[in-house]
C-alpha cells in the first residue's frame, strides 16, 4: 500500500458521506479510499466505486453484491464487493484502515462503528445513534482500544474546537461551567401549533440552511436531532444533561458554544457546511482546505437566539428525560423515533404523533442498566416492538 492514509467510509452516498469523498478529492497526496458502503443508493454507490476505485466495496445483500461485483469487473476493476453487516464490520477494522467515517445512519451503524472502536482506529463520528444507544459500553471500548473519537455532527465538532485539549480530566477541572448547543428550530420553527397536523414529509425535509437525508431532516423538524446530540454531548464530553443547554439560532452560523466559569464563552462559528468539520476530523490536529467559502459576516449581518419551547418541540423534551434516566432509556427513545420516523415518511402518521409514539414506548418499557451489548439490543428491539403495537392499535 502507499503512504496515503486510508478512508473507509460508511455510508459513502448519504450527505456526509458524498461530503467526505469531496473533501478526500481535493487531497490526493494525504488520503485515499479504502472501502465504500451504500444500502439503498446503488446506482450511486456503483458510480462511486468506478470513480475512487477502493479495494473494498459493502451492499445488503447477495444480489446486489453479485450485480455491482459484475459491472466492477468489467471496468476493469479489482474491488471486492462484500455483503449486509458481517462486511461492514469487517472493512471497518481492516488492518490497513487509518480511519472510518461512521456516516451511517441509524442503528444499523452501531456494530460496524463499534468494530471499528475496537480495531483502534481513527473514528469521524457521523452517526450519533451509535453513541446514544450504547453509550457507556462505546466509550469504555475506546479507552480500552486506545481507539481516537472525532465528532463529525457540527455542533459536536464545535464543541470540541472550542474545549482544551485537556478536557478529558473533566468540565469542572478545565473551568468550563455548560456546554451550549445550537439548533436551527428546522422548517417549523415559526409554524403555528395548530397547522402542524397537516404537515407533510416533504415539508419537514424542507430544511431551511442544511442539505440532509429524509431521516435526519425530520429529526432536525421535531428536534429530535437536538435531543440526540444531546446525549451524544454527554458522552463525548462527560457531561451531566444538566451542563447542556439548547439554544436556538436560525442562522447555523455559530455552531455550538463553551461557557467558562471566568465569563468566557468561546464559539466556533462557520458556513453550514459539512465539509467543514468533516475536513477539521480528517486532518486534525492540523488544518487543510474543505472547500468552503469564507464566512462573510457583513452578509450575515444579524445572529438570532431563543430558547426552544417544548411544546412545540416535545420530542427534546423526551430525549433529556430520556438522558437524565440513562441505562437502555435513550435505545429505547432513539428505536421508538425511528420507527415513527419512517411511519411518517410513509404518510402513516402525523407529524406530531412522533412524539406520541415515543412517549408511549418510554412509558411501557422500563430503562435497564446497560451491562452489556446484547441488553442495548434487546431494548432496540423491544421499543421497535412496542412503536409497531402502537401503529397496529392505530391502523396505521
Amino acid at each position: 500500500m502507499s503512504g496515503l492514509q486510508q478512508v473507509c467510509v460508511l455510508g459513502a452516498t448519504g450527505s456526509v458521506g458524498l461530503s467526505t469523498l469531496d473533501v478526500i478529492a481535493r487531497h490526493p497526496q494525504r488520503y485515499q479510499v479504502f472501502a465504500l458502503t451504500g444500502f439503498r443508493r446503488l446506482a450511486e454507490l456503483q458510480a462511486l466505486c468506478l470513480r475512487y476505485q477502493p479495494r473494498y466495496a459493502v451492499v445488503p445483500d447477495a444480489g446486489a453484491a453479485r450485480e455491482l461485483q459484475g459491472v466492477l469487473r468489467s471496468a476493469g476493476l479489482s474491488t471486492e464487493v462484500l455483503v449486509g453487516e458481517a462486511g461492514l464490520c469487517e472493512v471497518a477494522a481492516h488492518p490497513e484502515v487509518d480511519t472510518v467515517m461512521a456516516a451511517i445512519v441509524g442503528a444499523a451503524g452501531l456494530k460496524p462503528t463499534l468494530a471499528a472502536v475496537a480495531a483502534g482506529k481513527k473514528i469521524l463520528l457521523a452517526n450519533k445513534e451509535a453513541l446514544v444507544m450504547s453509550g457507556a459500553l462505546f466509550m469504555q471500548a475506546v479507552r480500552r482500544s486506545g481507539a481516537v473519537l472525532l465528532p463529525i455532527d457540527s455542533e459536536h465538532n464545535a464543541i470540541f474546537q472550542c474545549l482544551p485539549r485537556d478536557y478529558a480530566r473533566g468540565l469542572d477541572a478545565v473551568g468550563v461551567r455548560r456546554i451550549l448547543l445550537t439548533a436551527s428550530g428546522g422548517p417549523f420553527r415559526e409554524t403555528p401549533l395548530t397547522e402542524l397536523e397537516q404537515v407533510t414529509p416533504e415539508q419537514a425535509c424542507a430544511h431551511p440552511t442544511w442539505s440532509m437525508g429524509p431521516k435526519i431532516s425530520v429529526d432536525s423538524a421535531s428536534m429530535m436531532n437536538k435531543g440526540l446530540e444531546l446525549i451524544e454531548a454527554c458522552w463525548l464530553f462527560d457531561a451531566t444533561p444538566a451542563q447542556v443547554d439548547v439554544v436556538i439560532h436560525p442562522q447555523s452560523v455559530i455552531h455550538s458554544l463553551v461557557d467558562y466559569i471566568d465569563g468566557s464563552v468561546l464559539a466556533q462559528l462557520g458556513n453550514p457546511d459539512m465539509r467543514t468539520p468533516i475536513s477539521h476530523a480528517l486532518a486534525w490536529p492540523a488544518r487543510i482546505d474543505s472547500g468552503v467559502a469564507p464566512l462573510d459576516l457583513f452578509r450575515i449581518a444579524r445572529l438570532d437566539f431563543s430558547p426552544p419551547d417544548e411544546m412545540r418541540f416535545p420530542c427534546l423534551r423526551l430525549a433529556r428525560q430520556a438522558a437524565e434516566t440513562g441505562g437502555t432509556a435513550p435505545a429505547l427513545l432513539n428505536a421508538a423515533n425511528e420507527v415513527a420516523v419512517a411511519a411518517f415518511l410513509e404518510r402513516r402518521v402525523r407529524f406530531p404523533e412522533i412524539a406520541v409514539i415515543i412517549e408511549t414506548v418510554l412509558t411501557a418499557e422500563s430503562a435497564q442498566v446497560v451491562d452489556a451489548l446484547d441488553t442495548v439490543l434487546a431494548a432496540d428491539a423491544r421499543a421497535r416492538a412496542a412503536a409497531g403495537a402502537w401503529l397496529s392499535r392505530h391502523g396505521r
